[in-house]
């Protein structure tokens, strides 16, 4: 048996009052998502512990079966791995967003989504203006970027920029959790308003403004952690050979950890835009040679935190009709069954534009196996199905069992 898991990001959501009370999942149109549902098993899954932020590197690191409360250090460590940064003892990693600050609030997480040319310029010279020995910023992918400050300590209050959208920046300022971290916190504070002071005339965002942008006009660093240590998935669960195509660094960086092999598809965005055919085609090649694929599609998760909910529903829509369809097809095909499993993460809902920790939906199809009473996807329906609740690694076990009843 091989496996593919399938994962739009932030696809749950809530009742939408202006939508006839219907979520997107609902509106959606998602034939062969539906069809899975049909014909495989449902249930809903608690990825995000209570006590830990609903963030989407817990979110995944738990639906890969990580015991997140052992495992987790952060997302800068885990974008680090993505971009090629080797850590040392003692170097603090933190993501570090280019934000849009527009009257004292933060208008948005990520300064318009802005292009990798135009934040690789500006993280470039925000290094050689603030960057030292123990002070370095490097280019991520559009406005996940990182920040590493050796001898940092990682026992900080921070707030995620995607959290906040509106809100006044300087309440959400970095604070310290004891004295020990006095020092990174008020560092982090400097760092941000010095960013400010540079960014605020830099040709780029001059330019984007006289083009009606958001501007890149502030860093804001968060998620702080030390270079983690993982069992790998082959080390957890047995499987030899596994792969992960994303195009977001926080999940390649996963990945690597996890030793995964980490697929890059050319067009891939992490965004509506991205190319869908192309990671259900490199889906289907690795299946060749890997026993289980983790496909990652972030586009429904940004669309959740601008609140737009008709390309939040084009996202699922897409998800279903160019990626799902045609790895269902494909795995027909196989000589070897191939079990397909779908879900988000976390909730995004259009209305707050943040993460839950609410249950996520999710479908299991394995060949051979007798379906549950499930007609079709979304977060009510998945109430009938026959796995009930999970939780912790409970997901990932329960899709890999070679036992069909």
């Amino acid at each position: 048996m091989k496996y593919i898991i399938v994962l739009g990001d932030g696809m749950a959501d809530e009742p939408l009052a202006d939508y006839g009370g219907k979520t997107p999942l609902q509106m959606a149109d998602k034939p062969s998502i539906d069809n899975l549902a049909k014909i495989g098993r449902t249930g809903r899954l608690i990825t995000v512990p209570q006590d830990l932020h609903p963030g989407s590197e817990i979110a995944n690191l738990s639906v890969l079966g990580y015991d997140v409360h052992t495992v987790f250090e952060g997302r800068g460590v885990l974008e680090a791995a993505s971009i090629g940064v080797n850590l040392e003892d003692g170097d603090l990693a933190l993501r570090c967003n280019l934000i849009c600050i527009e009257n004292e609030n933060i208008k948005n997480h990520s300064a318009g989504h802005i292009s990798n040319a135009e934040a690789y310029e500006l993280i470039e010279f925000l290094n050689n203006k603030l960057g030292n020995d123990s002070i370095r910023f490097y280019p991520g992918v559009s406005y996940r970027n990182l920040l590493i400050i050796k001898g940092g300590k990682k026992q900080l209050i921070c707030t995620p920029p995607h959290d906040v959208p509106g809100k006044p920046f300087r309440p959400c300022f970095i604070e310290p959790e004891n004295e020990g971290a006095v020092s990174t916190a008020k560092l982090l504070n400097y760092l941000i308003l010095r960013s400010q002071a540079l960014l605020a005339e830099h040709p780029i965002n001059i330019k984007r403004k006289e083009a009606g942008k958001a501007v890149a006009n502030s860093i804001w660093p968060w998620s702080p952690g030390y270079k983690p240590q993982m069992s790998t998935f082959k080390e957890l669960y047995g499987i030899e050979k596994s792969a992960v195509i994303s195009a977001v660094d926080l999940i390649q960086g996963i990945g690597i950890y996890a030793g995964m092999d980490v697929i890059k598809v050319e067009g891939a965005t992490g965004l509506y835009d991205t190319n869908y055919e192309g990671k259900a085609k490199a889906t289907i090649e690795a299946l060749k040679d890997h026993d289980l694929v983790y496909l990652h599609v972030e586009a429904s998760d940004e669309a959740g935190h601008e609140g737009d909910v008709e390309l939040k529903i084009r996202t699922i829509t897409y998800l279903d009709h160019r990626i799902v369809k045609f790895l269902v097809e494909e795995t027909r095909k196989m000589d070897e069954q191939v079990t397909i499993a779908v879900l988000p993460d976390h909730p995004t809902p259009c209305a707050t534009r943040i993460h839950t920790r609410d249950a996520v939906p999710f479908i299991i199809y394995r060949p051979g196996e007798t379906p549950d009473d499930t007609q079709f996807y979304d977060e009510f329906e998945v109430e009938k199905g026959w796995y009930g609740t999970l939780e912790g690694d409970q997901f990932m076990r329960t899709l890999l069992s070679k036992n069909i009843n």
